[in-house]
Formats: C-alpha cells, sequence, structure tokens
C-alpha cells in the first residue's frame, strides 16, 4: 500500500486552503495534481538545457534532444511497446485519437464500413469518428451497457460479428461509471472480425499496470496531466507497421525528409507525426512523473484506489440521499466515483462541497450520450475521483461536506429528481 503522507508531502498544492479549510482535491479524473519532482523538472530544463530538439548541432540542442528522446524511451518502457518509435507525442488524448481518425480512418474507410464505440465513450473518442464517417461514408455504432454499468458483451459479440465493423474505438476505463472495459476480450473479438482497435486509455494508463503487448489492441491514447505529468503533451501508441501506413496529421518543420515546391516526402515514424517545434519542456517534466509512478510501483497505485473506492462507496452508500451510477464491485471499476445526490443539480452540490474545500466535477463530463442512458432528469452529475495522494480523511470530507449541502438545501431525506434516475 502507498504511504501517502509521504506522497502529499511532494505535492506543494495540497498545502493549500480553499475558503480556510484544507484543500481536499477529488477531480483527478479531470486532471491530476503535480509533484515537486515534476515542477523542478520542468524549472531545470528551461534554466539549463532550453533550445530547440532535433535541428541543432550546438551543446544545448544536443542536450534537449536526448532528453526529449529519453523520455519516449521511457514512455515505450511504461506500456511495454516493442520500440520507442512506436511513440508519437502529441498535445493531448484528443488529439491523439484525432490523429488516428485523420492518418487512419479517412485513408481506410469506405461507405458501409462501420466504426463501432460505446456509449460510455467521452466526446474526445466520438466526435472524431463522426467527423470521418462523413468524410467516408461509413457509420458509427455504439455498444450500450447495461444497468450495472459494465458493457453489454453480448451486443458487442453482434455487432462487430456482423461483418460491417473495419475500427473499435473503446474506452478502457469510463470517466464517468468508472467501469474497467475487458479491453482484451474485446479486442479479439474486433481482430476475428477484421477490425483494427484503439483504446482510450486517458483514465486507465495513470491508474493501472498497461502492457500493449498484452492489450494487443492496435492504438493507445493517453495525456501526461491525468498522470502527475504537464498539460498539453499526449501520447499515441500504435503499432509500427500501421503508423508508417498512415498519412501525416500535420504539415511543416521536422516531419518532413525532402521538399520540392510541389511536392515533398515525409520523416520516419514518430517524427512525419510531430511537425513543429513540439512541447519540449513538457514532455522532459513528463519523464518525471513516469518516474514517479514508477517508483510507487504502478499495482500499488492499482491496490491504493481499490481499496480506497471500496471505503468511499461504503460511505457514499450509507448516506440514503445518494444514487452511485457504475459497477458496485471496486475491482470493477476504477476510482472513479459519480453520483447523484438528494434531487440536487449536480453544480449545487459542488459550489456548496467547494466551500468546504472539497473539488469534484459537475456537468456531463464530456459523455452526453452516457447521461442520455442514464435517464435523468437533468444531464448531468457529480463525480469524486481518486489518485494515489487521496486518504479515508479525503473521503470523509467529502461525505461530511455533503451532508452539509444537504442541510444547507434543507433535503431531510432521499427523494426522486435531478440527478436521480427517473
Amino acid at each position: 500500500m502507498l504511504d501517502v503522507a509521504r506522497i502529499r508531502a511532494d505535492f506543494p498544492i495540497l498545502n493549500r486552503q480553499v475558503h480556510g479549510r484544507r484543500l481536499v482535491y477529488l477531480d483527478n479524473g479531470a486532471t491530476t495534481q503535480k509533484p515537486v519532482q515534476v515542477i523542478e523538472a520542468l524549472t531545470r530544463f528551461y534554466s539549463l538545457h532550453n533550445a530547440n530538439v532535433h535541428r541543432g548541432v550546438h551543446t544545448l540542442s544536443d542536450e534537449a534532444t536526448e532528453l526529449y528522446e529519453d523520455v519516449r524511451a521511457k514512455v515505450a518502457a511504461f506500456i511495454n511497446a516493442h520500440s520507442a518509435a512506436e511513440i508519437v507525442f502529441t498535445r493531448n488524448t484528443t488529439e491523439s485519437i484525432n490523429l488516428v481518425a485523420s492518418g487512419w480512418a479517412r485513408r481506410n474507410l469506405r461507405p458501409g464500413d462501420e466504426i463501432v464505440v460505446t456509449a460510455m465513450e467521452h466526446h474526445s473518442n466520438l466526435v472524431p469518428w463522426q467527423l470521418a464517417a462523413a468524410a467516408t461514408g461509413a457509420r458509427v455504432r455504439a455498444i450500450p451497457f447495461l444497468a450495472d454499468g459494465t458493457l453489454d458483451m453480448d451486443n458487442a459479440r453482434q455487432v462487430l460479428g456482423s461483418g460491417k465493423a473495419r475500427l473499435l474505438a473503446v474506452v478502457h476505463m469510463s470517466n464517468v461509471l468508472g467501469t474497467i472495459n475487458p479491453v482484451e476480450e474485446l479486442t479479439r473479438l474486433a481482430h476475428d472480425a477484421g477490425a483494427l482497435v484503439l483504446v482510450d486509455g486517458a483514465q486507465s494508463v495513470p491508474h493501472l499496470p498497461t502492457d500493449v503487448r498484452e492489450l494487443d489492441a492496435d492504438f493507445l491514447a493517453f495525456s501526461a496531466h491525468k498522470m502527475l505529468g504537464p498539460t498539453g503533451v499526449g501520447v499515441l501508441w500504435g503499432r509500427r507497421g500501421l503508423l508508417d501506413a498512415m498519412d501525416p496529421y500535420q504539415g511543416g518543420g521536422s516531419m518532413i525528409a525532402t521538399v520540392e515546391i510541389e511536392h515533398s516526402t515525409w520523416a520516419e515514424t514518430p517524427q512525419k507525426f510531430e511537425a513543429g517545434t513540439p512541447n519540449i519542456a513538457d514532455v522532459v517534466a513528463f519523464g518525471a512523473a513516469i518516474d514517479y509512478l514508477l517508483d510507487l510501483g504502478m499495482g500499488n497505485v492499482r491496490a491504493h484506489e481499490v481499496a480506497l473506492t471500496r471505503y468511499a462507496l461504503e460511505q457514499l452508500a450509507a448516506l440514503p440521499e445518494t444514487h452511485i451510477f457504475g459497477p458496485a464491485q471496486p475491482e470493477q471499476r476504477g476510482g472513479i466515483i459519480t453520483f447523484g445526490y438528494a434531487g440536487l443539480h449536480p453544480h449545487d452540490i459542488a459550489q456548496v462541497l467547494d466551500q468546504y474545500g472539497v473539488a469534484v466535477r459537475a456537468g456531463h463530463h464530456c459523455t452526453q450520450p452516457l447521461h442520455r442512458a442514464l435517464n435523468l432528469d437533468v444531464g448531468a452529475t457529480t463525480r469524486a475521483s481518486l489518485y494515489i495522494y487521496n486518504d479515508r480523511d479525503d473521503i470523509d470530507a467529502l461525505v461530511d461536506a455533503l451532508g452539509r449541502t444537504g442541510r444547507f438545501f434543507g433535503v431531510t431525506g432521499a427523494h426522486s429528481g435531478s440527478g436521480v434516475p427517473r
């Protein structure tokens, strides 16, 4: 198990007070806080090594290039990729998915083909496929989820076995339900049907041990800022042969081999997908975030979250006004706990919780189709999401603040209304 007290000491922001109370940060599904090791890595790069990469022959450029490419190799090892050449740096998970939608889907899809998603996808793993479908004549088709928050695997077998699927784009861990989808099984079904698989790992890679060889998917997308790293850095892992065959996402400097007035040729993968000056300093700092997680051990990160999620589910369930969405067993889900409370609007809940120093997320969480499927009076929920620096005291603070919120609004018991299924 993790030594949370020691971990918290590495995060300066957790010493803050909000409205005169200690900060209880439970919005990790949106972004995580940064340890001092990451902050110092960013400062150290700008203080000692700042230069552009891949272009200069002077010492600073050589140092910057080595630091930048070292992180590419570090990311490859973190997810057990075959080669650092399979790692493409982007701005975020969204751009990584758009890169595949542009470079692979628009080139390979035809009218009548199906892009299979799930009803629990983040908009970032839905809208790019809608655009690709509109450009190619393909169709987007969704696998529904069941009342317990798990994916309807019978429907998945039917949809993927129809003979029309060319791509399965699936979230590994839902950012609302917390559901951990059976990606290995889904990948096998998709590959048996001749379809490729893209996994949205934005919520899973920061929380679960991730091995792309075991997942056996074709693409994996995730972001640095959800795993202690800076914003503005995303990762696309792809099988080398697929990446080599894809069109560039953007044109410009660094991604070319030769340039003529009327035509150009491309640099090798992954450089052909990294046009222009990259986010060098933040990539370097991302390396410090990976080191931090490796030092903790991703198995330990997962075990900590399972234990803390179990405690959170138990404590929230003890409030009769609370309805929790997603699987009941913590082993089936990540540390994402989305709920409705006492018929109150999620935005009201989040605003009052903030007065007690508790930071949660309220809204549709970029999953409008999912919220419609939940059959809510309003298309929003409240979400508390956990990470390595959270502990039982944070859960207790959330539950206490929820009780105070109910009293503030004069709630005396559970009743139907906003945020509770009809």
